[in-house]
């Protein structure tokens, strides 16, 4: 991986994660479209979920309720949600097999979210996390 991502941590073999579960609790807890993308690092179809939505909130991993992204981050990108920066440290990045992307994994269960991009041009950070919509719920905010 080349420069770092901002806000993200960079995964290593020594990177923990706090949520801890066996493949039969997590499929106890998810779905199995859920199971699949966040545990085995699948891929949701286009247009699904949050990809069009745009309320004031936060959006927390489906796994484990860690926030990961706010609201005013999101923006019309592709065909999955998609968010130019996350919160501090709710994201680790890592290479993909594929060795062509990066993936991100949530820090606090290691659930896969999806893959980050920089130098599209999208906003003015250059960044795209582009994110299945089925590992994200959303939290609207409260004063509104």
């Amino acid at each position: 991986m080349s420069a770092p991502i901002s806000n993200t941590i960079e995964y290593s073999k020594e990177t923990t994660p706090t949520v801890v579960k066996s493949d039969q609790e997590w499929q106890k807890q998810l779905t199995t479209d859920e199971f699949y993308v966040l545990r085995q690092a699948d891929t949701e179809p286009q247009y699904r979920g949050y990809t069009s939505f745009f309320e004031s909130g936060i959006y927390e991993c489906k796994g484990c309720n860690k926030p990961l992204y706010e609201s005013g981050a999101k923006f019309k990108g592709c065909g999955w949600p998609s968010f130019d920066d996350c919160l501090p440290g709710a994201v680790l990045t890592r290479t993909d097999p594929d060795g062509r992307r990066v993936e991100i994994i949530c820090s606090s269960c290691h659930s896969h979210l999806g893959h980050v991009f920089t130098g599209e041009g999208y906003t003015d950070k250059n960044t795209r996390h582009c994110v299945n919509s089925c590992c994200l719920v959303f939290k609207k905010k409260e004063n509104e």
